[in-house]
């Protein structure tokens, strides 16, 4: 299946750039995690499972036991905090 990957704040920075798509076998947000982080580099450092890490499908908030639709949006980022 296809999907577009969005990576905001940190993680865009880590990684280099704001967005991709690409061709998965995932099934799931954790497999599709998993297959990021398995490229090694940035993507292993900034995605790597223990992370703080939030995730949406479709601008939805979703776990990473969330099925992958074809054709999603997933949006990955770290935890916003503030004041």
């Amino acid at each position: 299946m296809k999907v577009r990957i969005m990576y905001f704040a940190s993680v865009r920075e880590a990684i280099g750039h704001a967005s991709e798509e690409m061709e998965t076998q995932a099934t799931n947000l954790a497999a599709l995690r998993a297959e990021l982080v398995a490229r090694g580099g940035a993507y292993a450092e900034s995605l790597a499972n223990g992370r703080a890490l939030r995730m949406a499908q479709n601008q939805v908030m979703a776990d990473e036991a969330s099925a992958l639709v074809d054709g999603a949006e997933i949006a990955f980022f770290p935890p916003v905090t503030g004041g």
